[in-house]
């Protein structure tokens, strides 16, 4: 576990200049409706407390904020990943922590929403983030995870395994200097396909009401949960 924090610390601290224009240019823009369908499915409104966990540079919260949400508030590990969402929304300055799921520094039923896009797979302990979620949860509240996965159909899973596996970590391993970085990317994808059943996860941690879409062919999940 402790190997894997550092690595993937290390990564994020690596592509965090790049990260943004490789996110748009990998996902020819699609990433945008992801996040943006996500967050109408968990229905936000202005009245939401909304904690983003795997902040990033922060641009789940910007569209969040898009949408009418006014108390976000940002976690992520990595201090370059934070530094670019204040750069980018100066309204979130003072609400960016720097901290891991498994252990966040933030009051019992504190929040009304949590969210997390793409940053499940990089968690050391995947259960205990999910208790720590449910821990800092209002009751009613909702954790919404936005994350890639395996599309069921054969010959499109190949095309997508195609392009995760050869192309992004050539075009990513360029722009961003840093191939090992968009390696680690597909090679999580597949691992956590594989292995991890996020719906399953959230019930043992005491969510009652779970619910999983899948957006884009399968190529995206998100589930919400309930407090």
């Amino acid at each position: 576990m402790a190997d894997k924090k550092k690595q993937v610390r290390r990564i994020f601290e690596s592509i965090a200049g790049n990260y943004d224009f490789l996110n748009h240019l990998l996902s020819f823009g699609v990433d945008y409706y992801w996040r943006k369908k996500a967050l109408k499915l968990t229905k936000v409104n202005p009245d939401s407390v909304l904690l983003d966990v795997a902040c990033g540079t922060g641009d789940v919260a910007i569209t969040a904020k898009k949408l009418g949400v006014a108390n976000i508030f940002g976690a992520d590990f990595s201090h370059n990943m934070l530094k670019l969402f204040n750069k980018k929304s100066s309204w979130i300055k003072g609400k960016n922590v720097q901290m891991v799921a498994e252990n966040m520094p933030i009051k019992d039923e504190s929040v009304t929403i949590i969210t997390v896009a793409f940053g499940v797979r990089n968690f050391y302990d995947i259960q205990q983030g999910f208790n720590s979620f449910y821990r800092v949860l209002k009751k009613e509240g909702k954790a919404t995870v936005i994350e890639f996965s395996l599309p069921p159909n054969p010959l499109f899973r190949w095309l997508y395994k195609f392009y995760f596996k050869k192309i992004l970590p050539f075009v990513g391993g360029i722009i961003s200097g840093d191939r090992e970085a968009y390696s680690y990317l597909p090679n999580s994808v597949e691992e956590f396909d594989e292995k991890i059943d996020v719906p399953s996860l959230l019930k043992n941690s005491g969510f009652g009401k779970v619910e999983r879409r899948n957006l884009t062919f399968g190529i995206v999940q998100v589930v919400i949960a309930e407090k």
